[in-house]
């Protein structure tokens, strides 16, 4: 896949992509791969877990969400060194239909118990038409979005939710109860690419707030509120006791909506599977206080897999989506716009750069890298030019 620049330069106008190639410094997929393996693996994970957890971490990269990309993995190594993660879990089936599956993860990584899961929908489905897998006992996860374009090589539609750290405060509160609470949907098409929708109910995903705080700049209003709930535009305030805004930031704007999808989700993975709800979700932030006495087993999941075929003839529904996107696609842009976005556009476009060019990491980021590869005995790559 070679991509020239000019040929960026028009993705990057159209999705509003920053340009990479004024960067000096770049990451190779494979390199940031293979940095993410050894450094799990000392930690006592094995080769094929490692591997699971690197992709996930690396494909945030690619998609231009590094919130959920190699910022995270620190905070992973942290949780596996004090013993919060087990490096060998070992998820099981704990009860089950033939549709549906509860799915214990053992305290695993998140990515582990979560690509596993959703191979457990896809089971499921091939079988009855739809699967659905609640999962307790896990963690977090990365980009909701991964696990469910899983399904998308199977002629399956993949969902995915999970609840996160409580860190979001509900419309009228002045603490965090909820998690970003992140949903993605991920459907197929025939000769469009696939329609993907992954986001946090959140106003703001906790990432991109610990990415203003590494570089040191201020967050606009509207995403965070002190503890008092009070409007702030200070990202670190998280750390003293504020919280994030639900989706809409305040009641005028629909916030009881953002609230009311961070509600379900949270019941849906936490709830219904036995994990920890809300306020409880154990946290993967070192500055967030462990609880005790807590209700459920570790982080929660709900992921499901609808195989098309099930519902109408397949060719026929992607050949509608192709329909549905081009309709999209032609709908006339807004003033100052030049088109309409399908979801999953943006980070397609990102990923098509990122694979031509390298992926660039931010400096907090590398040095905490660093840090972590003197620590483990691990060679830090060498970076691209």
């Amino acid at each position: 896949m070679t991509i020239s620049r000019n040929t960026t330069a028009n993705i990057q106008k159209i999705f509003k992509i920053p340009l990479t190639f004024e960067k000096k410094i770049m990451f190779r997929r494979n390199t940031l791969t293979e940095l993410a393996i050894n450094l799990l693996s000392r930690c006592g994970v094995s080769h094929a877990d490692a591997k699971v957890t690197a992709r996930v971490l690396v494909a945030a990269e690619m998609r231009n969400i590094p919130s959920h990309g190699l910022l995270r993995l620190p905070d992973y190594i942290r949780m596996l060194r004090t013993g919060r993660i087990n490096p060998a879990g070992n998820p099981v089936i704990t009860h089950q239909s033939p549709s549906t599956v509860t799915l214990n993860g053992d305290n695993s990584l998140g990515p582990v118990a979560a690509s596993g899961a959703m191979d457990l929908a896809i089971e499921k489905a091939g079988e009855a038409g739809t699967g659905w897998v609640a999962v307790e006992n896990s963690n977090h996860f990365g980009i909701a979005g991964f696990y469910a374009m899983q399904a998308l090589e199977h002629d399956m539609i993949g969902i995915c939710m999970t609840n996160a750290n409580p860190l979001v405060a509900p419309t009228f509160s002045a603490e965090g109860l909820l998690g970003t609470n992140p949903l993605a949907i991920a459907i197929p098409a025939g000769n469009e690419p696939p329609v993907v929708a992954d986001f946090a109910t959140a106003s703001i995903a906790r990432g991109k707030v610990d990415m203003l705080v590494k570089q040191g700049k201020p967050i606009e209003k509207g995403f965070v509120q002190d503890e008092f709930g009070k409007i702030s535009t200070d990202p670190s305030i998280l750390t003293r006791g504020g919280a994030i805004l639900p989706l809409g930031s305040s009641r005028e704007f629909g916030s009881h909506k953002g609230y009311c999808m961070a509600a379900v989700t949270d019941i849906l993975s936490a709830v219904l599977s036995g994990a920890n709800f809300g306020p409880f979700v154990p946290p993967s932030v070192a500055w967030l206080p462990v609880k005790e006495n807590l209700p459920g087993r570790g982080t929660g999941h709900f992921i499901g897999a609808m195989r098309i075929d099930a519902f109408r003839p397949a060719d026929e529904f992607k050949s509608n989506m192709d329909h549905w996107i081009q309709t999209f696609r032609k709908a006339r842009p807004s003033q100052g716009q030049d088109k309409v976005l399908i979801p999953g556009d943006p980070e397609r476009a990102a990923e098509a750069i990122n694979f031509n060019t390298g992926v660039p990491l931010l400096e907090k980021v590398k040095e905490e890298l660093k840090e972590l590869c003197g620590e483990l005995n691990v060679e830090y790559p060498p970076e691209d030019n």
